[in-house]
């Protein structure tokens, strides 16, 4: 059997860059060697391309750039291919499919997926639309509205509005009260995410998100519990059981998720199967109302006194460290992270040859 080159994308220039480099090993070392050919390509920083051939463990390290030499992708459609730099010459690298194991922005909010497409070289994962609306916290929200699925209250500004600070303000205060939590509308793995308690916090949070997006979200707090859920394919879907997340601090904020270990995952969740069923129906009503593909990973709340389920956000392009919900809850299903990553590339590559759109 011919193997399949698989070029997968890593680092980048968001702020989750490092959880980036912890997928991607991940990622790397679940491809079957005897199926798959994998070119670790890796973005640094400051977002030069850079193909890197080495231990899986430098990547996880970071010091995979020591050891890369600098590559770019072809847009043109008729090569399907990277760009090697040697001797002063580029040699033409072809690749059959392309992993963006990226979080964050440039990674998955479409910009990536649009150079895929341009360069019609099939992808891992969800397409431009979906990608760039999913990573956008407030157009998620809008299609959830109306796909009259339930949520938390929230109100969103753009900073060029800011100079209206006291009716800002006001309005929070009025429709959402204290605490709430401020957000960047586009970000991932809770970065630049606040707990506001009162007037001053708030105002603080709101610049603070406003650092890492124009446009900012604030959301009523839910005193409730964390729950998410995996979705798997195109056309035919697939969802997973559910999984709760304890949280060491206040709330599941970057830290939480990646420095404290004592925050811990409960999978399945320990929650009555009526609520389960519910948030897997919410996760394939949402996934579709995105047009999703491949993969997403859908975050709920439900709270404590009512048990009402509360949708919260859709991630098309989830982590895959070793605390990562999304490979942990298919494995609970009994998909070994092996196995699932064949899924991956065969929703792709079946993607591409026309359902890709």
């Amino acid at each position: 059997m011919q193997k399949i080159t698989v070029a997968v994308i890593f680092g980048g220039q968001s702020s989750e860059h490092e959880v980036s480099l912890m997928s991607a090993s991940n990622m790397i070392s679940a491809l079957d060697s005897r199926r798959y050919d994998v070119i670790p390509v890796g973005i640094t920083k400051k977002g030069c391309w850079m193909i890197y051939s080495g231990p899986v463990e430098r990547i996880r390290t970071g010091e995979w750039e020591k050891y890369s030499t600098p590559v770019v992708l072809s847009p043109d459609a008729s090569k399907k291919c990277l760009l090697k730099l040697v001797n002063g010459r580029y040699k033409e690298i072809s690749i059959d499919v392309a992993l963006p194991a990226l979080h964050g922005a440039w990674g998955e909010d479409g910009t990536i997926q649009g150079l895929f497409e341009m360069a019609q070289i099939p992808y891992v994962g969800c397409g431009v639309l979906s990608s760039a609306v999913s990573m956008d916290k407030v157009y998620t929200k809008l299609i959830a509205k109306a796909a009259k699925i339930p949520m938390a209250k929230y109100i969103w500004l753009h900073m060029r509005d800011w100079d209206k600070k006291e009716a800002i303000l006001n309005k929070a205060e009025r429709r959402l009260g204290y605490p709430c939590f401020v957000k960047p509308s586009n970000a991932g793995s809770s970065v630049g995410i606040t707990k506001a308690k009162n007037r001053e916090e708030l105002e603080k949070a709101i610049l603070f998100a406003a650092r890492y997006d124009k446009k900012v979200i604030i959301e009523e707090a839910i005193d409730g519990r964390e729950f998410e859920c995996s979705v798997l394919g195109n056309e035919q879907i697939r969802v997973s059981g559910v999984g709760e997340i304890l949280a060491a601090a206040e709330f599941y904020d970057y830290d939480a998720k990646y420095n404290n270990a004592d925050s811990r995952t409960v999978i399945p969740a320990e929650v009555d199967e009526a609520a389960a069923e519910e948030m897997r129906k919410i996760a394939a009503k949402i996934y579709r109302a995105v047009d999703g593909a491949g993969l997403a990973r859908v975050d709920f709340f439900m709270e404590k006194e009512s048990g009402r389920v509360l949708f919260n956000e859709l991630n098309t392009m989830p982590g895959f460290t070793s605390i990562s919900m999304y490979p942990m809850l298919w494995e609970e299903r009994g998909m070994t992270k092996t196995e699932l990553m064949d899924c991956l590339i065969a929703l792709a590559l079946d993607r591409d040859n026309g359902i890709r759109g």
